[in-house]
């Protein structure tokens, strides 16, 4: 199947998505350009800061693309390239799309409070407060993952085995590894974006000639990190990360975040433009074609079937509950204009999406080369290599095999950028809802005392959460991997439910979450109780502890979710049963 051809479809049809079926909602729910939003009423300098929207696009996009759209779809491929593709482009338009679009307008009408201030509208305080210990159950998951996922990636120079040093903490020329040039590229991101963040907040620069001065910046320390190396072993960058995100997270919005994501997005732009480039090229050279098949099994050898585990695999290229969270979170607290959340919120997914279908035109090229396609080839072992290595080889096809190393290692610098944007905005959400749950009603943190005043301090609360999400990512990535794909998108589920009752309480149509919503609890709820019946049936909590203790964790957290899901969504069918009776009177 050519690659061209499967991007085209997928193109015009999220295309299509986006002018017709955003703009309807956008009508059904009632979007005022002419209301003031969060960012006026409520600006305070530091968390509600109205944005350029391009800038607010970067931002957003930056944090919700991560590494998920990536590492998602190319998982997914061993059920067949159809299945995916489907998911993806008619998921991420009728489900994650409008998910994303529902709760930033949500959030904007509530003054840019969480999808917990949402439920607590139309389903009470107790639903509110049940949501918020769900949502940080899902984050402490984002951040452990993550911060496995982007120490791994930058971990190089040690034997993996004796933890002894092979090369100095700096390499230059020959000797630079391909993760400790990611590193270094990366470390000098985040120095670039604080200086633009600089010029553009307190110097008045103009926008588009700082853009094009970033833009070479990061150039410029592209071309740093191909020549020169940073080697630290995976606990340096552990404890690292886990500072960064601390002081990240705490600082005012325009000093590192709105930046930084900002200009990261032009990175993630000019990756897809390139593998829009490596795929008309290799197309021309026949190198652009699917080696994975259409179709694969209903059954996988590992005993997971396509329902529910296809849609739990694919998580951000078609829908994500960690967007919930970054909507009502950061970007409707920095949206200047109601109008532009069709864009930010709706737009976002859909570019999302076709990175989704990217990512898996990129398994495809390179199929036999993996070991889910019979190969052995150890460079292309992991998602964000075999991203890399697919766009590479179209590239190298046309361009010269010389190209190979320079794709592959921007195309692997990208996607450690985006894992480390979500990291730091997952974690500055902790600490918003960290707030939200131990602050009561109409009072701030200036009016509490004990206990809560202290736990709802900034620091004190980000450093709980660090700790905790941090410290779990020394755990092996398969203790929290499975548990994590299901909560994500059971998030999705319990967040469709919030904002769907809270548009029916207002008189608006809401309608279009019955189906989504439901069908993303049967698929989260069905893949959780499968992990723990495996866990316990297959004997996996008997023996040591020290053995057992990652089924243990993976068994307990999917319990817990469980629970939790399932009382908020009886709460939620309570609610709009409520509400058809009142409207039917």
């Amino acid at each position: 199947m050519s690659a061209l051809l499967i991007l085209l479809i997928a193109i015009v049809a999220l295309a299509l998505g986006y002018v017709f079926y955003g703009s309807w909602l956008a009508k059904q729910w009632g979007v005022d350009p002419n209301r003031e939003t969060p960012a006026h009423t409520a600006y305070d300098g530091k968390d509600f800061v109205p944005a350029n929207p391009a800038v607010l696009m970067g931002h957003h996009f930056s944090s919700i693309a991560g590494a998920g759209p990536i590492n998602g779809p190319i998982q997914a491929a061993v059920f067949g390239w159809v299945p995916v593709f489907l998911w993806c482009v008619l998921g991420g338009i009728f489900i994650g799309a409008m998910h994303d679009f529902g709760a930033l307008f949500a959030s904007i009408r509530h003054n840019g409070g969480s999808i917990g201030q949402v439920i607590k509208d139309s389903m009470g305080i107790k639903a509110q407060r049940l949501f918020i210990i769900f949502a940080l159950a899902v984050l402490i998951l984002v951040i452990a993952s993550f911060t496995h996922v982007v120490a791994g990636t930058f971990a190089s120079g040690f034997d993996a085995d004796t933890g002894a040093r092979l090369l100095p903490a700096f390499t230059t020329g020959e000797n630079v590894t391909a993760t400790g040039a990611t590193a270094m590229t990366s470390i000098l991101f985040i120095i670039i974006a604080a200086i633009f963040g600089f010029f553009v907040y307190r110097k008045n620069a103009k926008i588009g000639p700082a853009t094009i001065v970033g833009i070479v910046g990061i150039i410029a320390i592209v071309l740093i990190g191909l020549n020169v190396s940073m080697n630290f072993n995976r606990t340096f960058w552990v404890l690292f990360i886990a500072v960064y995100v601390t002081v990240a997270s705490l600082l005012p919005v325009w000093i590192l975040l709105q930046p930084r994501d900002y200009l990261s997005s032009f990175l993630l732009y000019g990756m897809m433009i390139l593998a829009f480039i490596s795929i008309i090229g290799g197309t021309f050279k026949g190198t652009a074609s699917l080696e994975v098949p259409a179709f694969t099994s209903w059954k996988l050898a590992n005993g997971q079937t396509l329902f529910p585990f296809l849609f739990i695999t694919v998580a951000c290229g078609a829908c994500s509950g960690f967007h919930s969270l970054i909507s009502s979170g950061t970007s409707s607290k920095q949206i200047d204009n109601e109008k532009d959340a069709q864009i930010i919120g709706y737009g976002s997914m859909i570019i999302e999406s076709c990175l989704g279908v990217i990512s898996l035109i990129a398994i495809g090229v390179v199929w036999s080369q993996t070991s889910a396609g019979g190969g052995d080839k150890f460079q292309l072992s992991a998602p964000p290599t075999i991203f890399a290595g697919g766009i590479a080889t179209m590239f190298s096809s046309f361009a010269g095999e010389g190209s190979y190393k320079v794709i592959y290692n921007l195309f692997t610098l990208a996607v450690s950028v985006f894992a480390l944007t979500s990291l730091d905005s997952a974690t500055r959400l902790c600490r918003y809802l960290f707030a939200e749950l131990l602050t009561p009603e109409g009072k701030t943190h200036d009016d509490l005392t004990g206990a809560a005043k202290f736990f709802t301090t900034p620091i004190v609360s980000t450093l709980i959460m660090v700790i905790i999400g941090c410290g779990m990512g020394f755990m092996k990535l398969t203790q929290i991997w499975a548990v994590f794909g299901s909560a994500n998108q059971l998030l999705a589920g319990v967040a469709m439910l919030g904002v769907c009752t809270w548009l029916g309480k207002i008189g608006r149509n809401n309608k279009m979450f019955y189906f989504p919503m439901c069908f993303m609890l049967l698929a989260t709820l069905t893949a959780l109780l499968i992990t723990i019946k495996n866990n316990i049936l297959g004997g996996g909590l008997v023996g040591e502890f020290a053995k057992t203790w990652g089924t243990w964790f993976q068994t307990l957290w999917s319990v817990i979710l469980v629970v939790l899901a399932v009382i908020l969504a009886v709460m939620a069918i309570k609610t709009l049963v409520a509400q058809g009776k009142e409207k039917k009177a």
